[in-house]
């Protein structure tokens, strides 16, 4: 048996656990640079906020309706989001982090196990932890522990677990779950299934043939198929795969055309690569620089510039990224246009353990490796670009919007929840 655990509105959870003045509360999330809802508490979804809803459109309406608005806090969902998947870890053997505020807990060894009491443990000990709530389905599939969740939390609000465990209640969940809300049907195929052959439901699609899904979703589709019909399919990934590639990007909250401040924005973009890079114990082999102007402002001049770069030994030494980022940044800029967007991608990438050498470098590697952990090490001790590089500078008109931002209660010494007693 497979459970699915989802932190139910992560973001405005997150928000709520350091300032419980809010619960009860209508809560929304807003993205970068303030532009839009990204999370909503229920008691929003019940006002008719919708995602997406421009911030700047709806503040009348927030005001009116004593909504609580955020400004995303990365820093701080990641942080909650470690809390709560190591407390999983303790109740499973195998767990699969499948997303920021969702993981699969492999119970298949559970068997003389109890698992409505057990998976109610589960949720009230993450709770207990962290003060995040959850919601928990179980079913013999990934597929059908996730139509489960969406049982549970739609339909047994009270106890937010459901446990699909023989097949009344199987067919009891796939009759109530629509077709567009199986995991991984898709927009396209719903149209396909739903509006030209008439299948409504999960329960319906569950009595497609084999061959007749196969057509539309090939193979993909009758292992979702088999999956709703109990037949497991997907395998846990307890170790997630290799990055394939990574991308730093920002949309600025103005459009600019200085070249210095968005000089300064790339070598960010390019040190937050090369920091993700040694997390991962990875190396690079191409790095790409792009810059967009504004295309929804057809009265400016456009510009999209972007350029890739091959590195000829892969690294995630700093200092070299920037020397080939650089570059290209200096091939793209135009002088003259308002940008509104730039970002870095690092490409080709390979474990640090298994860079191809060249035989006549003059690169000493050991020493680059000293160095960068040295530096990592400092701003992981002392806050983030504590030490940095010249060309980053300390401009700020070109980071992003946060004018709602909570602080970080669980990652910064100096933004530490306080207790007075009196």
């Amino acid at each position: 048996m497979i459970a699915l655990v989802d932190c139910n509105n992560f973001y405005a959870s997150c928000e709520r656990v350091f300032q419980p003045q809010y619960i009860g509360r209508p809560v929304v999330v807003l993205s970068n640079n303030d532009g839009c809802v990204i999370a909503r508490s229920n008691e929003a979804k019940a006002l008719g906020v919708e995602m997406g809803a421009l911030a700047h459109e709806m503040e009348p309406f927030f005001q009116k309706n004593g909504v609580a608005v955020f400004s995303s806090n990365y820093t701080l969902y990641g942080d909650m989001s470690s809390r709560v998947m190591h407390t999983l870890q303790s109740f499973a053997p195998e767990v699969e982090i499948y997303s920021i505020d969702e993981a699969f807990l492999d119970l298949t060894t559970f068997k003389h196990y109890n698992l409505m009491e057990y998976t109610t443990e589960i949720k009230e000990t993450v709770h207990q932890y962290t003060g995040i709530p959850v919601g928990i389905g179980v079913g013999a599939s990934k597929s059908l522990a996730k139509a489960a969740n969406k049982y549970a939390k739609k339909v047994h609000k009270d106890k937010g677990v459901y446990v699909i465990d023989n097949e009344e209640k199987r067919e009891e969940v796939l009759r109530w779950l629509p077709l567009g809300d199986i995991w991984g049907i898709g927009r396209r195929n719903q149209s396909y299934f739903g509006v030209q052959h008439g299948v409504n439901s999960a329960w319906e699609f569950s009595k497609l043939s084999d061959e007749f899904v196969r057509q539309k979703m090939g193979v993909v589709g009758v292992r979702l198929l088999k999956e709703l019909n109990g037949i497991p399919c997907i395998d846990m990934e307890t170790i997630r795969p290799s990055k394939q590639n990574i991308c730093t990007s920002r949309s600025f909250p103005k459009n600019i055309e200085s070249k210095e401040i968005i000089e300064q924005a790339v070598g960010t973009f390019i040190t937050r690569c090369g920091e993700k890079l040694r997390m991962d114990k990875t190396c690079a082999g191409v790095i790409t620089v792009f810059l967009y102007t504004n295309r929804f402002r057809t009265d400016m001049r456009q510009h999209h510039g972007s350029l890739s770069v091959k590195i000829p030994i892969p690294t995630n030494h700093t200092p070299e990224l920037m020397h080939y980022g650089m570059r290209a940044f200096e091939e793209i800029f135009k002088n003259g246009y308002l940008y509104k967007k730039a970002g870095v991608i690092v490409q080709d990438i390979v474990p640090q353990d298994q860079v191809q050498g060249a035989l006549f470098q003059k690169i000493d590697r050991t020493k680059q490796t000293k160095l960068m952990d040295l530096l990592d090490s400092i701003n992981g001790s002392m806050g983030q670009d504590k030490v940095r590089y010249a060309v980053s500078g300390y401009g700020r008109e070109w980071r992003l919007r946060m004018e709602k931002l909570s602080n970080c209660y669980t990652t910064n010494w100096n933004e530490i929840l306080k207790i007075k007693l009196r």
